[in-house]
Formats: C-alpha cells, sequence, structure tokens
C-alpha cells in the first residue's frame, strides 16, 4: 500500500505544482477540465482549471492535486501537513530552502533529538510542510526519558 496526499487549489495548482517539481524534481503531468469528457458540463471560468495533476519524483513517491470545482468551494487546508523526509541533513535543508521560498517558516530548520534536521512552514500556495531529514539513532532506554526531560 502506498499513501499519498492529494492537495486542493484555488484556481493556482498548475503554479504550484510547477513550483514543488522545481523544488523536487520528477515527471509532472497536468490535466485541466478542458478537452476533457467533463468540460462541456463545467462553467466556463472553471475550464483551464486543474482537474487532476500529478508529480512523480525520482523515488517514485506521488504528489497529487487539482484545484476546487464548481462542486465543492475551495477551502484552505488545515490540520495536516506533507512531510518529506530525507537520509541527510543536506537533502532536507535543500528542499526545505526551496519550498519555503515565499512561505511563512514556523519552526527553522534545525537539530532535534530525533533528528539532524527538521523543521516546519507553510508555503506561498498555503500548503503546511515538515522536513525531517538525517535521523539520530536513540537508543530505546532514552526514548522516553529524554522526551519527558526535553518537554519539561
Amino acid at each position: 500500500m502506498q499513501i499519498n496526499p492529494y492537495l486542493n487549489f484555488d484556481g493556482t495548482c498548475a503554479e504550484a505544482m510547477r513550483f514543488y517539481q522545481k523544488a523536487l524534481g520528477g515527471k509532472l503531468d497536468v490535466m485541466p477540465f478542458a478537452g476533457t469528457p467533463m468540460e462541456k458540463d463545467i462553467p466556463s471560468q472553471y475550464r483551464e482549471r486543474v482537474m487532476h495533476a500529478c508529480l512523480t519524483t525520482a523515488e517514485g513517491q506521488s504528489l497529487m492535486a487539482s484545484d476546487a470545482g464548481p462542486w465543492a468551494p475551495y477551502e484552505a487546508p488545515k490540520g495536516m501537513q506533507v512531510t518529506l523526509n530525507y537520509d541527510t541533513a543536506a537533502e532536507g535543508r535543500k528542499a526545505f530552502d526551496a519550498l519555503s521560498q515565499g512561505g511563512q517558516v514556523q519552526m527553522p530548520l534545525d537539530k532535534t533529538f530525533w533528528a539532524e534536521a527538521f523543521g516546519m512552514f507553510t508555503d506561498r500556495f498555503g500548503i503546511q510542510w515538515m522536513v525531517n531529514a538525517g535521523p539520530i539513532e536513540v537508543r530505546p532506554e532514552q526514548k522516553n526519558k529524554e522526551t519527558v526531560d526535553e518537554l519539561r
């Protein structure tokens, strides 16, 4: 099984997905409502919006998205983040710096007790991200103690 985030936008899906492709690499497929069998049933102002987009990374991971259609008004995402996990802090830094451009950083990328690098931001399209990179090996007997001590 594979679980993939599916993002929704209010007319900025194509721009956002090109931005993500530039930051993460991979192959991007974008299908507007225009030219599909649904076109005749879609109000003209929605026809150039994205019905479906999929960014497939070199590692085979997928990030999918679409623009809101006339049947479901757009609502900004809440209560979720897209999480990227990297083997090294350098890889994490590259993605964090690229994707957070023009956005708002909530937690700068920095070392934590579980990773060489972790950070959180909301990108310029309103999507929340977490970047986790360079996991640190924590001994089992330290996990609970250090976590509790860290929270005090």
